[in-house]
């Protein structure tokens, strides 16, 4: 006979770890999205602008990048995981809000998508676009370089190495 197994580990055997499997996904689903918040476009702005993100898309995308208040972004992006890195800088006014949602206004895509913005922890949060939640991207923070260099002490002028003033301006070592 086909798929049966005198041993019991036959086809309702593989039935079986089919079913526990698929148990535990959506358990894992459930519980992951039970301790994502959903962030108001108010939220999102405080959660989000002038702050440096990487993210990784759905589709293999990645890079990172930084929106401001007045809605402008500056980043990098690798599309589909593959190929250079490009720079990318969106206008002010890019990224806005509408009602509670944060809309996109690209320039040759006749309507504005706008984005489901899940906090996932306090460092991290994913989009997705609205009503096309397989469309995501998942964002965690990261900290630029130069936010912490602020302490620093920088020369006015520039100074010759290995003088008394070149040691003096690099500061204590």
């Amino acid at each position: 006979m086909l798929g049966y197994d005198y041993r019991g580990g036959g086809k309702g055997r593989g039935i079986e770890m089919i079913a526990r499997f698929a148990i535990v996904v959506v358990a894992l689903l459930t519980t992951s999205s039970a301790f994502a918040e959903t962030l108001t476009a108010e939220a999102a702005r405080r959660f989000v602008a002038g702050k440096l993100f990487a993210f990784n898309c759905f589709d293999g995308s990645r890079g990172a990048g930084r929106i401001y208040t007045d809605g402008s972004v500056i980043g990098n992006i690798q599309f589909r995981g593959a190929g250079p890195m490009k720079q990318v800088w969106l206008p002010a006014g890019t990224l806005r809000v509408r009602g509670e949602s944060v809309c996109a206004s690209l320039q040759g895509i006749p309507f504005e998508p706008c984005f489901n913005l899940d906090k996932t922890n306090d460092q991290s949060f994913r989009g997705s676009v609205s009503g096309f939640g397989f469309a995501y991207c998942d964002f965690t923070r990261r900290v630029s370089v130069a936010a912490g260099m602020g302490g620093r002490r920088q020369p006015s002028a520039p100074v010759e190495l290995g003088t008394a003033e070149a040691s003096a301006a690099a500061g204590p070592n």
